[in-house]
């Protein structure tokens, strides 16, 4: 039974004019730009396009990329889901501690991880020289493709954790109990009985993990992986924008394939009816206390390691002098305040949007809400090259600007605020609003005194995630902002870029406050999860 069955409301067959006018003109603003994609494809000579296709260059990107994705998968899979089964269906000590802890490293943009990886184990790095004295004079090569795999894993693992651990939470325990009677042993009614339940979870998270792996910018740029984020913006740089162009159509063509491969492969997942996923605790027994060796091991280096870097840079006196990488706090309140207000734009967008999927059954509702996933699922380096393009051929005067700036930001993360307004949506009952019409309030009068209040929780929710996710938007930011405007993520770029990460201390450390605040907040106050 649907959540609308549940609460007694029938969707209205057609929705009003307005709304949909709203919502559909909301969502063409949204897709327009990326529609300049196509524009430069199409000014493309397609032997050019071919011979750059083809080129050894181009053959070594996409290898990149490819196995970057698969690797970053395949790991946030192998770290997610005995993380999110320790803490939910095992007697794990200091469950509640590890349940918030392994997922803090969603928290920290993976950039910042990476230079703090790089700085801690690489060339006469921290580690490097702890292992000095006794004897060891060189460590394994953390650049490259193994880095770059290792470090995006630790911080996209969360993805998979998190999405498991909420299907974990409704499995019905009673099937685990009756496979177990029927001597199936613990391995066994996992496979057997968990995994389909669980499965689509799975997808949903690796699906996050893959897409942003092959989005990331920051990591591969500093592991000195060539893979198309890094080479786009590189292109971008030396005016090269035919070869920008042909790269950024490859990588969402590859975009593409991972979208339909995880639908693929999430199909025929089950669902469960139960009422609970708890049950009964698996006894771990004597490797109870060993088994909390494996999360403590994932947040030493997801966590641990890029404090203690962090920590070190802020103490040390350094000794050369960067006046002009030093961190000013107008460049937190240039974050704040273009985050803040790419937040409330995308709120407001958001309600129409979400509040017409979740209240009409409609096409083109349902195609207008697709629409704004669009931008969230192109990579943000194509993205911002899509936007360089708009600006400067369409509107000059807005290139280099705040407000496209802030446009950009809303394209890039709208699907955030409108998949808390439709979640929220789905709650209202349609009764109290058919009441409220009877009662001679005009439609809108009626949504403004019955249904806002009810969805003002996931407008603001909403307007959140999106302000903390714009806080950390590194390429977009990059590619369209005003020359001598500098954000905390850019001042973070130029110092690492320069190799004086000591200026990037401050900047990390506020970014990493105020999103680990965010989400132990967002952990204790959701889910209804009784662990917590």
């Amino acid at each position: 039974m649907s959540v609308r069955e549940r609460l007694g409301r029938s969707a209205e067959e057609r929705p009003p004019l307005p709304l949909l006018a709203l919502s559909g003109v909301i969502a063409a603003v949204v897709v327009f730009p990326l529609g300049w994609l196509l524009v430069m494809a199409a000014g493309i000579d397609p032997d050019t396009a071919w011979e750059l296709t083809t080129s050894e260059g181009a053959r070594e990107v996409l290898v990149n990329s490819i196995y970057l994705m698969v690797g970053v998968t395949v790991g946030s899979i192998l770290l997610g889901v005995p993380l999110a089964y320790l803490t939910v269906r095992t007697n794990l000590p200091f469950r509640r501690f590890w349940t918030i802890v392994v997922a803090l490293p969603l928290v920290i943009p993976s950039y910042v991880g990476a230079f703090t990886a790089v700085s801690a184990f690489g060339p006469r790095g921290e580690f490097q020289n702890a292992l000095a004295p006794l004897g060891v004079e060189e460590i394994p090569e953390i650049y490259g493709l193994p880095g770059a795999i290792l470090v995006i894993t630790l911080y996209t693992y969360p993805y998979v954790y998190l999405t498991t651990r909420a299907a974990l939470l409704t499995v019905d325990a009673r099937l685990i109990d009756a496979a177990r009677t029927l001597n199936h042993g613990r391995l066994s009614a996992f496979w057997r009985v968990t995994l389909p339940q669980i499965r689509p979870a799975i997808g949903a998270g690796a699906l996050l993990a893959a897409l942003y792996a092959i989005s990331d910018f920051g990591t591969p740029s500093i592991m000195r992986l060539p893979v198309f984020t890094r080479e786009i913006y590189r292109e971008f740089n030396i005016s090269g924008l035919t070869e920008a162009a042909v790269l950024s159509l490859q990588l969402l063509a590859l975009v593409v394939v991972v979208l339909v491969l995880e639908r693929w492969i999430s199909k025929g997942g089950t669902e469960s009816e139960g009422e609970t996923g708890r049950g009964r605790p698996v006894r771990l027994g004597r490797w109870r206390w060993p088994a909390m060796a494996f999360p403590a091991a994932v947040a030493s280096l997801a966590l641990v390691v890029p404090l203690w870097i962090l920590f070190q840079w802020l103490t040390s006196p350094g000794t050369t002098r960067r006046q002009d990488l030093a961190f000013e706090w107008a460049m937190a309140s240039n974050s704040v305040q273009i985050s803040f207000a790419a937040a409330v734009i995308a709120a407001l967008a958001a309600i129409p949007i979400g509040y017409l999927s979740a209240h009409h059954d409609s096409r083109l509702g349902d195609l207008f809400e697709r629409g704004t996933y669009l931008g969230f699922a192109v990579p943000g380096v194509v993205l911002g090259l899509a936007l360089v393009y708009f600006g400067t051929r369409l509107v000059p005067w807005a290139y280099q600007a705040l407000p496209l700036l802030i446009f950009g930001y809303v394209v890039r993360f709208l699907p955030e605020a409108v998949g808390n307004v439709r979640s929220t949506s789905l709650q209202v009952d349609s009764r109290l609003v058919e009441a409220a019409r009877t009662l001679g309030d005009s439609p809108l009068r009626a949504f403004r005194r019955v249904t806002l209040p009810q969805i003002l929780p996931g407008i603001v929710a909403g307007g959140a995630l999106v302000f903390l996710t714009t806080m950390k938007e590194l390429p977009i930011t990059l590619m369209i902002k005003p020359t001598e405007f500098e954000t905390i993520a850019t001042q973070i770029w130029r110092a690492q870029d320069a190799a004086y990460y000591q200026y990037a201390a401050m900047p990390a450390f506020i970014l990493m406050v105020i999103s680990g605040l965010s989400m132990v907040v967002l952990l204790l106050s959701g889910s209804g999860d009784r662990d917590l």
